[in-house]
C-alpha cells in the first residue's frame, strides 16, 4: 500500500474530517479515531443501520481503528501525548482554540514530537471574523457564491446529492496532509496546517469564478454553459427517467443530433443567444421525451456523443464499468455477514 507505515491520529467527526482519512486509509494509512464519551458522532447514527453498524460510518471508517478518550480529563491529554510521540499527523476538527483549551494544541504537541504535522480543519478557518460560527455544507455554498449560479431562474439555487464543499474540504486536506509529508523528507520538521471548508468551496469557483471576477459579473443559474445555458443538461424521457446529454465539442454534438434524428439542428446549437437556446432545449427535451431510457440506451450505445442514462446508485452497482475497476467491495459485518460498499478510485 503506498501510504504503508503513515500515523494518523484524527479527532474529527461528522464527514470532512473522516472522509479526508477515509481516503489515506484506503491507501494504507495507519488510523486511528479518537472518540469522546460525551461527543456523540452523527455518522455513527445515521440510517440505515446494518447488523447495528451504520452503513455510511462504516464505509467512512473502513480500515480504521479507534479509541475512547476523555480530553478534558488529564489521563486523557496525558494519553493523546503519549500517543503522539509514535503518530506522523494529527487531525482535529473542532472549533478554534478547543484543542488549546486541553492543552493539546500545536505548539504544545510539537513540544513532543516536533515532526508532527497537525492540521485544524474547521468551516471558516483559524483567523478572520467568522471562525467561531457553526457551518455546514449548505452555508458555506453559500457563502463561496457557488449556490448563486446551481439551479435555475425559475428555482434559484437547488441542494445536491452529495456535500460539495465538504467533499472539497476532505479533498483539499488530504492533499495538503500529503504535501507536509513530502515536505518534511527534506526539512525533517512537521508544520500546522489551517484548512477552512468554506475556503475550499471558493476555490471551487475556478472555472466560472475566474470570468466573473475579471468582468465583475456574477455567473448567473440558468446561463452558464454547464449550468443550463448551452444544451448541455439532463432530459426527461417518455418513462420519467433521465438522459444526460454533455455534447459540448462540435463533434460530440453532430453525433448526438444525427443519434436524436435532427441533424438540420445543428446550426442552432452555435448560437449565443440565451432565448434561442432556450427554445433549442426546449425541442430537445421534446424529442427525448418520445422514448424510454433504455431505447435512448440502445441508440447511443455505439454512437459517442457524450450521452448516458441517469442511474440509481443500484444500477450503478451493477454497470459493467465499475465491476471492471474494483469500484465495489463487499466487507464482512460486526454479524458476521456482508455489506457492499464503494471501493477507492485511486488505483495503479
Amino acid at each position: 500500500m503506498m501510504l504503508s507505515g503513515l500515523k494518523i491520529l484524527d479527532f474529527s467527526t461528522l464527514f470532512p474530517g473522516p472522509y479526508a482519512t477515509h481516503i489515506l486509509a484506503d491507501l494504507g494509512a495507519d488510523v486511528l479515531r479518537v472518540t469522546a464519551p460525551d461527543r456523540p458522532d452523527m455518522l455513527v447514527h445515521m440510517p440505515p443501520v446494518i447488523d447495528g453498524e451504520s452503513a455510511a460510518s462504516r464505509t467512512i471508517n473502513r480500515g480504521k481503528s479507534s479509541i475512547e478518550l476523555d480530553l478534558k480529563s488529564e489521563d486523557g491529554q496525558a494519553k493523546v501525548r503519549e500517543l503522539i510521540a509514535e503518530y506522523d499527523i494529527l487531525l482535529e476538527q473542532f472549533r478554534p482554540g478547543v484543542m488549546a483549551k486541553f492543552g493539546l494544541d500545536y505548539e504544545a504537541l510539537r513540544e513532543v514530537n516536533p515532526r508532527v504535522i497537525y492540521c485544524s480543519l474547521t468551516g471558516y478557518g483559524q483567523t478572520g471574523p467568522l471562525k467561531d460560527r457553526a457551518g455546514h455544507d449548505i452555508n458555506y455554498l453559500a457563502l463561496s457564491g457557488l449556490a448563486s449560479y446551481s439551479g435555475t431562474q425559475e428555482t434559484g439555487p437547488v441542494l445536491s446529492g452529495a456535500q460539495v464543499a465538504d467533499a472539497a474540504g476532505s479533498h483539499y486536506t488530504a492533499i495538503a496532509l500529503l504535501s507536509a509529508v513530502i515536505e518534511r523528507q527534506s526539512t525533517d520538521k512537521g508544520r500546522f496546517l489551517d484548512i477552512a471548508i468554506a475556503d475550499c468551496a471558493l476555490a471551487m469557483n475556478a472555472m466560472f469564478g475566474a470570468g466573473g471576477l475579471a468582468t465583475g459579473t456574477s455567473p448567473q443559474p440558468g446561463r452558464e454553459i454547464l449550468n443550463g445555458g448551452h444544451l448541455y443538461g439532463y432530459y426527461r424521457t417518455k418513462d420519467d427517467r433521465w438522459l444526460s446529454v454533455g455534447c459540448l465539442e462540435p463533434k460530440f454534438a453532430v453525433a448526438f443530433f444525427n443519434g436524436i434524428g435532427k441533424p438540420d439542428w445543428l446550426m442552432r446549437a452555435g448560437t449565443m443567444d440565451p432565448e434561442c437556446i432556450q427554445d433549442l432545449r426546449a425541442d430537445v427535451a421534446g424529442v427525448v421525451a418520445q422514448k424510454d431510457l433504455e431505447q435512448w440506451r440502445a441508440t447511443f450505445a455505439t454512437i459517442d456523443a457524450c450521452v448516458e442514462p441517469v442511474l440509481g446508485l443500484e444500477e450503478t452497482s451493477e454497470l459493467e464499468q465499475f465491476q471492471h475497476r474494483g469500484m465495489f467491495v463487499r466487507t464482512a459485518t460486526r454479524e458476521g455477514g456482508e455489506i457492499l460498499q464503494i471501493g477507492s478510485p485511486i488505483q495503479g
